[in-house]
């Protein structure tokens, strides 16, 4: 797709992130309480205030790795520590490979590997992994074109994690506390999924409202 904003850049990525996830916390916790703990809004509102205090503390050093050790020491829930093992994954790829869609590419896969065997979720379970496994393929193959910049990648990677948010609405749980509900969270999308679209989508800009992308006529 094309792209016409500014290329983004690690430590604005987590600033719009974290900005993202404190004007979404109500949604967020509104949508959890349907099918979860009703506390992921909360805790990732509090992940990233635990980053931004971290970076904030030591300017000029990495963001994400701020963000990582953030979501892996300070947030609870389940969620938490997933992220920060994507997190701590990007990192890691970014450091050795550059901002290039190669190394985010290369980040999201690895973080992705992780989660699936810390967590055990696969495709279809109705989990973060039904957004981040397509916005992870969506990186893939922005990787294979070398006419593509990472500000391109990452909006085609956000519009394939929200269409991944979406096909959850459709699904029966098969992991976590939604999975105790049955048909009861069928037709609700799964927090922890509309999180991992956030993300992606705050790295070209801020997003004040989550209702808009869950519109459709599926969710």
């Amino acid at each position: 797709m094309a792209w016409t904003g500014p290329e983004p850049d690690a430590d604005g990525w987590m600033r719009r992130f974290a900005a993202s996830a404190r004007a979404t916390e109500a949604e967020l916790t509104a949508l959890d309480q349907r099918v979860g703990d009703g506390d992921f809004g909360t805790n990732l509102s509090a992940g990233v205030g635990a980053a931004l205090r971290r970076a904030d503390a030591a300017p000029g050093t990495d963001t994400l790795e701020h963000f990582a050790e953030a979501f892996l020491d300070e947030v609870g829930g389940t969620s938490g520590p997933l992220f920060g093992l994507l997190l701590q994954a990007m990192a890691g790829a970014v450091g050795e490979g550059g901002w290039t869609v190669v190394a985010l590419a290369d980040g999201v896969g690895e973080g992705l590997a992780a989660i699936r065997r810390v967590g055990g979720a696969a495709p279809g379970d109705k989990t973060l992994v039904d957004a981040l496994h397509p916005a992870a393929e969506s990186l893939r193959d922005s990787a294979a074109d070398p006419a593509g910049t990472p500000g391109s990648a990452l909006a085609a990677a956000a519009e394939a994690g929200w269409a991944g948010v979406h096909r959850t609405a459709g699904l029966r749980a098969r992991m976590g506390r939604s999975s105790y509900l049955g048909d009861r969270a069928t037709g609700v999308p799964d927090p922890g999924a509309v999180g991992v679209a956030l993300f992606f989508a705050s790295a070209g800009g801020e997003v004040r409202e989550l209702a808009p992308h869950l519109s459709a006529s599926d969710v």
